[in-house]
């Protein structure tokens, strides 16, 4: 079982990266973005207390977070290939209680995968994305912020998979086949 947290700032190339390996190793995925909305739209009792801090415009604590996680992990059965962790942890006490989780049902992450773009291609990536798919987060103002929290909240997370022994650094700027096949190194040699 090999899971795997995918990890770079915003417009690093996580999902398309993350359908790769999906589609090469068979892996489960998890992306917090998608699991919060389907967890609301599916009404449940985790998606109805979510959907509650979300109106009220406030973040979703980590142990709500961690127990919506679990239950999504869980579903994968016991015999899973590995799952990958898209969009969380996103901070050291996140990355410490889904360890945590993880260890109690005998699992591990074995490796953190940390995709390495320049701030500049950053904005050309998702400035693009934003007018090719209009998303409206995706504009100037709105993406340095995005960069700026990720600087600040998250990438202190690369010391921590360092200390932890599970950081990979691939460069994530260059062609598809090459990062994709930087990616393939480190997990095969898992």
């Amino acid at each position: 079982m090999k899971n795997i947290v995918i990890f770079g700032a915003p417009g690093s190339g996580k999902g398309t990266q993350s359908d790769k390996m999906i589609e090469r190793y068979g892996f489960g995925h998890i992306s917090t973005g998608d699991v919060l909305r389907s967890e609301i739209s599916r009404g449940t009792e985790l998606g109805k207390t979510a959907k509650s801090f979300i109106d009220n415009g406030q973040l979703i604590p980590d142990n709500l977070m961690i127990d919506i996680l679990a239950s999504v992990y869980d579903g994968f059965g016991k015999a899973h290939k590995g799952v990958i962790f898209d969009g969380f942890p996103r901070t050291i006490p996140q990355a410490e209680a889904l360890k945590k989780m993880l260890a109690e049902r005998g699992h591990s992450i074995a490796a953190m995968i940390e995709l390495d773009v320049p701030e500049e291609e950053l904005m050309t990536r998702l400035i693009k994305r934003g007018q090719l798919s209009g998303r409206s987060d995706d504009n100037e103002e709105t993406i340095r912020k995005r960069l700026d929290v990720y600087r600040s909240q998250t990438a202190p997370l690369i010391e921590w998979y360092k200390t932890d022994g599970t950081h990979h650094h691939i460069d994530g700027f260059g062609s598809l086949e090459r990062i994709f096949a930087d990616i393939c190194a480190v997990i095969d040699a898992l």
